[in-house]
């Protein structure tokens, strides 16, 4: 589910002009989240019309009649697997896409070519008769999808004040989840249509939130830093001063023009960097940043989120929950706004308190709803009120922890060499992960020949991984509120991310001594932070 490569945030941090008031500016940054809703839709729309009757009569194969194909059509789990997962697949290769689609195009009009290439995938879907045709047009869609998933963040990251960098990032996973809200009340309201259109139209409508974001980005200005680079210094700063509402040539607006160019050249001195430079270990740790970024958008897919947002309406039905459309409209209002806490919670108690507290509420929740599950009837109303109540409540901590805080975390460690290519990376790691999950879920839950029919139980499997979660958020993953880049690579060259919140404090209060520094002065920085 996708931050970005951030700015320098000590010093060429785009929007640090001026105070805190220039709104107009947050909100033309915040506006490139609506991409988010991309993803966010197609997997909510996915969910709902592989189990719509018209869906299952065009694209199934003809079975015996039964209480689960009372038609005699059903979709096969390989089918399912394909039409879910595909799209996944499609991602992953668009985000490794991202970085040089960034750097030859720029942040702004990539996402432009993304809307253009995802409508490819969107209208083939719409047309599509037959499983073939409908796949690659899932594909396409999907390599818009992952392209949108680097470039979104990226521009926010090098757009946004550092003082609200993290909430900005965050908007992008918030305008999944409302992806994903849209997608289940459209499916609700098409579900009992006959014929094609019941599916077509919540395809289709894709098609209006691509035309919006391009619509959006064409208004709105290229990244200052992009436009920097490319040598273009007159409109980095007509870019800018929209940005931080002051003319291009006000002195302020120059003075971190300026600042943008020295870090531009520090880059330059540090030459061309390869994919092989983000797993080298040196000092600065780079490769466990590295691997960090893309082990935690790893444990993001698995905690199990988008089992019930690609498989909820499935799973609801099979848990014996009569309306299983509504119970999804449900879970997606929770996870829109379970989100703001989030939002809000990443720059009061920091992303690391976040994540230890989101991992260890999901696991239990997950473990009770499992337990439940196998132990009590499916015909059971109070049973199947806990298990709703259960998969609600984790879905808020999904919402407000790992949810945004995971791509806010990637888009901040990464040193200024390798950020590009190591977010790529990362992001390609959490969709390669949703590719694995979506294709794997059908043969783990469905009760059939082949399949291990799992069912409720497949959440003991999820409480797991939320387990595992925990423990990686512990070991591997540093506070970094509030702290600018090259803070976070001082932090990394002096301590480990279990001690972090201590040096965090010293970086805080100026002080860069290393690890070692002695107890006594510890307290002492302690004391006044």
């Amino acid at each position: 589910m996708a931050g970005g490569p951030a700015a320098d945030s000590n010093g060429p941090q785009i929007g640090a002009v001026g105070s805190k008031n220039k709104l107009v500016g947050i909100l033309m940054t915040a506006f490139s989240a609506f991409g988010g809703i991309l993803f966010g839709y197609d997997t909510g729309v996915i969910s709902g019309i592989k189990e719509m009757t018209p869906f299952i009569l065009e694209f199934g194969e003809q079975v015996p009649v039964s209480d689960t194909a009372p038609f005699g059509y059903a979709i096969s789990s390989s089918t399912e697997s394909l039409i879910v997962s595909i799209l996944s697949a499609g991602t992953f290769f668009g985000a490794l896409l991202g970085a040089p689609v960034a750097d030859i195009l720029g942040r702004k009009w990539g996402v432009v070519l993304a809307c253009v290439v995802f409508s490819v995938g969107i209208a083939m879907q719409t047309a599509a008769s037959a499983i073939p045709l409908f796949t690659v047009g899932r594909v396409f869609a999907g390599l818009g999808v992952g392209l949108v998933s680097v470039l979104i963040p990226m521009y926010q990251s090098e757009c946004s004040p550092k003082w609200i960098r993290g909430a900005v990032v965050s908007t992008y996973q918030w305008a999944i989840t409302i992806g994903i809200l849209l997608a289940a009340v459209v499916n609700n309201a098409t579900k009992d249509k006959s014929g094609a259109p019941s599916y077509r139209i919540p395809i289709a409508i894709q098609f209006v939130w691509a035309g919006i974001l391009a619509g959006g980005m064409i208004l709105l200005p290229e990244s200052p830093r992009w436009l920097i680079k490319r040598g273009r210094d007159a409109d980095a700063a007509a870019a800018l001063g929209r940005l931080v509402r002051l003319p291009a040539d006000h002195p302020d607006v120059q003075g971190e023009l300026a600042e943008v160019k020295e870090n531009f050249e520090q880059e330059l001195a540090l030459g061309e960097s390869s994919y092989a430079d983000c797993f080298r270990w040196n000092e600065n740790k780079i490769a466990l940043r590295t691997l960090t970024g893309i082990f935690i958008q790893a444990w993001q897919q698995l905690t199990g989120i988008n089992f019930i947002f690609y498989y909820g309406t499935t799973f609801f039905q099979r848990s014996g929950i009569s309306n299983p459309f509504l119970i999804t409209i449900a879970t997606s209002i929770v996870n829109v706004f379970m989100t703001l806490p989030g939002m809000w919670g990443v720059e009061k108690f920091g992303r690391r308190t976040l994540l230890l507290v989101g991992a260890a509420g999901m696991a239990i929740c997950e473990f009770i709803v499992a337990i439940v599950g196998v132990t009590v009837s499916v015909e059971n109303v109070a049973a199947q009120k806990v298990l709703i109540a259960f998969v609600c409540i984790y879905i808020a901590f999904f919402a407000s922890t790992w949810g945004p805080v995971a791509w806010v975390i990637t888009g901040e460690i990464f040193p200024l060499q390798v950020r590009a290519k190591a977010m790529s990376l990362s992001v390609a790691s959490n969709w390669l992960w949703n590719f694995a999950i979506g294709y794997a879920t059908p043969y783990l839950v469905n009760k059939e020949a082949g399949s291990a029919g799992l069912e409720v139980k497949v959440f003991f499997i999820w409480g797991s991984t939320c387990a595992c979660c925990l423990i990686f958020t512990y070991f591997c993953v540093p506070e970094t509120k509030g702290l600018s880049l090259e803070q976070i690579d001082h932090m990394y060259q002096n301590t480990i991310p279990a001690k972090s919140h201590i040096y965090r404090r010293r970086l805080l209060a100026g002080d860069y001594a290393p690890k070692d520094a002695d107890d006594k002065h510890e307290a002492e920085v302690s004391e006044k932070v």
